[in-house]
């Protein structure tokens, strides 16, 4: 609750939370209804605030906030049921401050109905020429000549401008912007004042927007030159590899020119013979006809050979043979 009613002026969304952890410990409790309802006011809750301060309202028995509830119904959108809590509230038992307070919004209710006429009459009372010093006076004043100037009644709106912002010590209106205004004086010191700001911001922007295009080409480079440091790391162990290539070719014993040259012809390997690649430079290769003619002949003298020890047998048997054949003939002695 102190938390609230302390930060509600400057941080209005966070008194209302307070205000609301309040209201879980103690909901029973009228006062702490009333700080949840004016919280919720200031930050713009207007359904909060009207459920809160009517149940205060309940819990009391009084109508000390009826003003509060009648701008909610204006904010949303509902002014006519703003003009009749104005009806309905029973302006003896309201303070002076609160009476005003809730006339002024009533009256501001008749011109969002279009009703100019209206509501500056609502709000030609004996307090608006009363020679008061309290703030609801500058807040009278400056709704009467708003009210006057809405309704082309440009003379008069200037004259209660004047007035309002006689009383406006405080300056709790912009009574004396609008006096201002509707003299034709343009405050240049604020838009000088307002340039000069777009300017630095533009400036400074650029200068941000500038510094982050920097900043992302600067790390465009290094990251092209990180990856062109890796292109040479690359080279450079293909190199070395090419290296020990070259020196495991020279090491070994294999003829490896045709690894860095055009293809040169293999060996003709005859028969399963690589005698070729022992021989001799200049001495006579075997050709395949002469060694199938040498196994040609040899088989030839195999064959003759056991063909002729075939014959000799017979030829032999058939003597045999005959031999006996003589021997039966003879006559026996």
């Amino acid at each position: 609750m102190v938390a609230a009613g302390t930060i509600i002026d400057e941080d209005s969304e966070l008194a209302l939370k307070h205000a609301i952890a309040a209201r879980r410990l103690a909901s029973r409790i009228a006062v702490v209804r009333e700080a949840v309802g004016l919280a919720a006011y200031a930050a713009g809750d207007w359904t909060t605030a009207i459920a809160e301060l009517r149940t205060y309202h309940r819990m009391t028995g009084l109508q000390t906030h009826l003003a509060e509830l009648a701008d909610c119904e204006r904010a949303l959108g509902r002014p006519e049921r703003a003009i009749d809590l104005f009806r309905g509230a029973d302006v003896a038992k309201l303070e002076k401050a609160g009476a005003i307070e809730l006339l002024i919004v009533a009256a501001g209710a008749r011109g969002d109905l279009g009703q100019h006429d209206a509501a500056a009459a609502m709000l030609q009372v004996k307090e608006l020429t009363a020679d008061e010093d309290a703030e609801w006076a500058a807040r009278l004043r400056y709704a009467y000549a708003d009210a006057l100037l809405a309704g082309g009644r440009r003379e008069e709106a200037r004259e209660w401008f004047a007035r309002a912002a006689a009383a406006d010590e405080d300056q709790v209106t912009d009574a004396a912007e609008r006096l201002l205004e509707l003299d034709g004086v343009t405050i240049e010191g604020d838009e000088n004042d307002e340039d000069d700001e777009d300017e630095a911001t533009g400036n400074g922007a650029s200068a941000e927007a500038g510094d982050r295009d920097a900043d992302e080409s600067d790390d465009r480079d290094e990251d092209e030159d990180e990856d062109f440091d890796d292109e040479d790391d690359l080279d450079g162990e293909f190199e070395d590899d090419d290296e020990r290539d070259a020196v495991a070719v020279e090491d070994t014993d294999v003829n490896t020119d045709g690894l860095d040259g055009e293809e040169k012809d293999a060996p003709v390997v005859t028969g399963g013979v690589t005698d070729s690649l022992d021989a001799p430079a200049g001495a006579a290769k075997p050709s395949v006809d002469s060694a199938l003619d040498d196994a040609a002949d040899e088989a030839a003298d195999e064959k003759a050979a056991v063909g002729g020890a075939v014959t000799d047998s017979v030829e032999k048997a058939d003597d045999d043979a005959a031999d006996d054949k003589d021997e039966e003939k003879k006559p026996q002695a």
